[in-house]
């Protein structure tokens, strides 16, 4: 039994080594909130909030998360018993979307669980790997910087770049990387910069051998997806599209992707994110894990859901040092000839660098058990 007396949020904000740009945003600095989970027995548990400052990437912010979890989500852990962290999905039922603020608290909920069992989160999902490839991504810069950045990663050994694009600053680049290295596994993220009028500039990708296009057309968007996909040869990813099982499903259904991202906070915790990689294996649909420009503690989470059978393409999951002068974690994550090793310690994995932490915090609250 998970019976949680105390609830810790911590604010938290570092400074990233350097910018980084999408079609949408552009992020120099990187709140998170942290949530620690400390039970009657004295077992802890850390989960991390990825929604960002501004509401970008989806509508959830920093602030929207810390009053759901404060107001809503922690009350309802701290007056309920917990036998699994799977029951948080039913638990958390009565309240809608906020995907982020319940990912936070149900992330921490399988840290607990798995150090109570005495097992390491890979393997208490039922991870088959010791090793996941890593995947980088890189922002829309200036095109010499950005081949000078991309050849500074392949030098790293990471296993597959990402590069974000957007109409303007899409086939030029894509180009000049190909020439560059005609054989790098290459992938796009619109980051829903396009429109089903502009399908001729997606069908003029082809040629240029992408792993896939991810999330082109709108983030609430299936439909429209799926009359793109039939004209492309490249695979379709979706991304933001998927933040449900449900989602997944119909997407699947309706031929929308060949692929799926799966992002722990955008579909609202661990549970639902092995149910979506179950339906993809089950459908012969690949996946892989996306970033968020996490701290380490959703890093921790990711490189144990990665390591499910059916993650076959080197995620967004990148050594620590790539965005922060330190993290959270210790150790940090490190990329190894473009490999990460799963932890095999209880938990995530990770102890908590609570000294970072204090010197990079910016709020705290806690929660406690009436």
């Amino acid at each position: 039994m998970l019976e949680i007396k105390k609830i810790t949020l911590y604010l938290v904000e570092q400074t990233l080594k350097t910018p980084f740009v999408t079609s949408l945003e552009r992020v120099e600095t990187r709140e998170s909130i942290l949530v620690h989970l400390l039970d009657e027995e004295g077992y802890e548990g850390w989960g991390e909030v990825v929604a960002f400052s501004s509401p970008w990437y989806t509508e959830e912010t920093v602030k929207t998360c810390w009053h759901m979890i404060e107001d809503f989500l922690a009350p309802l852990v701290l007056s309920n018993q917990i036998t699994h962290p799977s029951e948080c999905t039913l638990l958390f039922n009565g309240i809608k979307r906020n995907q982020m603020a319940k990912a936070g608290l149900e992330t921490a909920l399988w840290d607990l669980y798995s150090k109570r069992q005495d097992k390491s989160l890979s393997t208490l999902i039922g991870g088959t790997r010791n090793v996941i490839p890593s995947g980088v991504v890189v922002g829309i810069d200036d095109p010499n910087q950005m081949l000078a950045t991309i050849e500074k990663h392949v030098l790293d050994g990471y296993q597959r770049v990402k590069i974000k694009i957007k109409p303007g600053k899409d086939i030029a680049i894509i180009r000049r990387i190909r020439e560059r290295f005609p054989n790098l596994p290459l992938m796009v993220d619109a980051n829903s910069s396009y429109s089903l009028d502009q399908i001729d500039d997606l069908k003029a990708l082809d040629p240029y051998h992408l792993l896939m296009i991810e999330q082109p057309l709108a983030s609430d968007d299936i439909i429209d997806h799926a009359k793109v996909q039939r004209e492309l040869h490249t695979p379709i990813c979706l991304d933001e599209s998927i933040v449900t099982y449900e989602d997944a499903r119909r997407a699947i259904e309706m031929g929308s992707c060949k692929v799926i991202n799966i992002k722990v906070g955008r579909v609202g915790g661990l549970t639902e994110a092995i149910r979506i990689h179950n339906l993809c294996q089950e459908h012969g649909v690949p996946v892989w894990c996306g970033g968020m420009l996490e701290m380490g503690i959703s890093r921790a989470v990711n490189i144990a859901l990665a390591s499910l059978a059916n993650f076959t393409i080197p995620g967004d999951i990148s050594a620590s040092s790539r965005y922060w002068e330190e993290d959270i974690t210790i150790p940090e994550v490190c990329v190894e000839e473009g490999y990460i090793s799963v932890p095999t310690a209880p938990g995530i994995g990770f102890s908590i660098n609570l000294n970072r932490i204090s010197e990079v915090m910016k709020q705290k609250k806690e929660i406690v058990k009436q």
